[in-house]
């Protein structure tokens, strides 16, 4: 278990905090679950970094660190739809997307195929990180934020699809 696995784990146990600190309503305990989200996303980025330049790159972390990614985004999306900070289609077309692109990639594994994050990708993890410390906040202009990762989202997914649609066709 190297240290970008282990920050993978950490970035899944801290869903619950996450959603904890949301739940019980204590003074500050949107600031608060917001520092637990915006920590869980730098792991992100710091547990790729270390697996990378250390050349410990596993099949653990190939598989759990994107399905952790989702975990975090995905509690944080259904939290603010409960807290009415976000419109449920918003998170549904999300949603809609890290299924599709998930299913894309896991018919693609199954033909010896890896899809890699693209740069679209990328954008739109940052940009849904951004636009859902924003809407947690409430910092003025947040449905801004939330309209482009929304947008960016969609590009994403359909870049996916289009790159990879020849994992799409059944072989003969």
């Amino acid at each position: 278990m190297n240290l970008a696995n282990k920050l993978t784990i950490l970035r899944i146990i801290l869903v619950p905090v996450f959603l904890f600190i949301l739940a019980i309503k204590v003074k500050y305990g949107t600031l608060i679950a917001t520092v637990v989200f915006i920590i869980a996303a730098l792991t992100d980025t710091l547990d790729g970094y270390i697996a990378r330049s250390r050349n410990q790159v596993t099949k653990f972390g190939k598989f759990m660190d994107p399905l952790a990614d989702k975990l975090i985004v995905t509690a944080a999306l259904i939290s603010l739809v409960e807290m009415k900070k976000l419109p449920t289609w918003v998170v549904m077309i999300i949603i809609a997307r890290e299924f599709a692109i998930t299913g894309l990639r896991a018919v693609a594994a199954s033909e010896g195929i890896v899809i890699a994050a693209s740069k679209w990708g990328k954008a739109k993890t940052v940009l849904q990180i951004i636009a859902i410390v924003a809407a947690l906040i409430e910092l003025p202009y947040n449905n801004v934020l939330i309209f482009i990762a929304v947008i960016i989202t969609i590009i994403s997914g359909i870049d996916y699809i289009y790159k990879n649609r020849k994992c799409l066709n059944p072989k003969e």
